[in-house]
């Protein structure tokens, strides 16, 4: 292959001259760097606007969960409301104040429900624990704490105990 002509023919012969010309450039590109390593710090906040993500906005998790019950107490009182339409529709004979009631009933003992679990949940996690100690005899509390570092190619410990 004949390096300085692009017309020459791919199975050409070279001249010698050529030859050691076409080992001397792969043998610089054999030993040219191939990576880049790029030591500048990294920007902490980009330039780059967020994008909208599609699904429910971010929100807290108090708010993501007062949404998650609202969700769920529409869903069952729609559901009680076609069942109270269909009723009435149906039947040409009920009373939309007794289907109400027969209906809703359920839906509102379960919220209900669900507001006294979370109530008794939140009680139950705000009390301290209940610690009882009997102890007989001479007792020595000790409030020492350790500090524990290990650093080094080869690990050295170093434990500083402060009372």
């Amino acid at each position: 292959m004949n390096v300085h002509d692009p017309n020459a023919h791919p199975m050409a012969p070279m001249t010698d001259e050529q030859a050691a010309a076409h080992a001397d450039r792969l043998i610089r590109e054999a030993y040219q760097p191939t990576y880049y390593r790029d030591d500048s710090p990294l920007p902490l906040v980009g330039s780059t606007p967020p994008v909208p993500q599609q699904g429910r906005p971010p929100m807290s998790q108090q708010a993501t969960d007062a949404s998650t019950l609202m969700l769920a107490g529409a869903g069952s009182v729609s559901m009680v409301s076609v069942s109270a339409g269909v009723l009435m529709y149906l039947s040409q004979y009920a009373d939309p104040v007794v289907c109400g009631i027969v209906l809703g009933a359920p839906t509102v003992t379960v919220l209900a429900l669900v507001r006294l679990v979370r109530q008794a949940k939140k009680t139950v996690q705000a009390a301290p624990p209940v610690i009882h100690q009997h102890y007989e005899g001479t007792v020595h509390q000790d409030h020492s704490s350790y500090n524990t570092q290990t650093r080094g190619m080869f690990a050295r410990t170093r434990n500083d105990v402060r009372k």
